[in-house]
């Protein structure tokens, strides 16, 4: 089955198939999420048949909108899909542009809306094993300090998210 994502293709945006994207490094519309409790953010190990990145520790979730589908609506429907999570009050916290290899030829060049959740106490999670091997809770400061001493662990993007927008996306740090 083919997933068509909106990416750029000779400065127009277009519907483009998501593995022919990753291929061709192309520009592309993206979703993350970070759930926050208190001062921990929930995270999650990529299952082991993602075509990328599998097995990588990333972000509570990371997803590409549908042709167009807003960025909340994807947002919502992905921590649904991936983790079982609904009902969340998001907040767009910044739109940030990277590119990264991913291993295997491919390469995710992004232009990310990424949101924060806010929660008063750890939700009930029930995680698609497609998608999510594991999950797990930790503080902004365990986090770095683990992505730090053991960078091949977690994604590039979650890497890039920490080293240059983390003031944005989680306020003082």
């Amino acid at each position: 089955m083919t997933t068509l994502i909106p990416a750029w293709v000779d400065g127009e945006l277009c519907a483009v198939d998501k593995l022919d994207v990753h291929l061709r490094g192309l520009l592309h519309k993206a979703v993350s999420v970070f759930v926050l409790c208190g001062d921990d953010v929930l995270i999650q190990q990529r299952a082991l048949e993602k075509y990328h990145t599998p097995g990588l520790w990333a972000n509570t979730c990371c997803t590409h909108p549908h042709w167009e589908e807003t960025p909340p609506d994807c947002a919502h429907r992905r921590l649904d899909e991936e983790l079982g999570i609904k009902g969340l009050t998001l907040e767009h916290r910044d739109h940030v542009t990277y590119r990264a290899d991913v291993g295997g030829g491919l390469t995710e060049h992004e232009a990310v809306d990424i949101f924060v959740a806010r929660v008063p106490d750890r939700v009930t999670l029930r995680p698609n094993l497609a998608e999510v091997m594991a999950t797990d809770w930790l503080s902004l400061t365990d986090l770095s300090a683990r992505v730090r001493a053991a960078p091949e662990h977690f994604t590039p993007w979650l890497q890039i998210y920490l080293a240059d927008h983390a003031a944005r996306i989680f306020g003082k740090v």
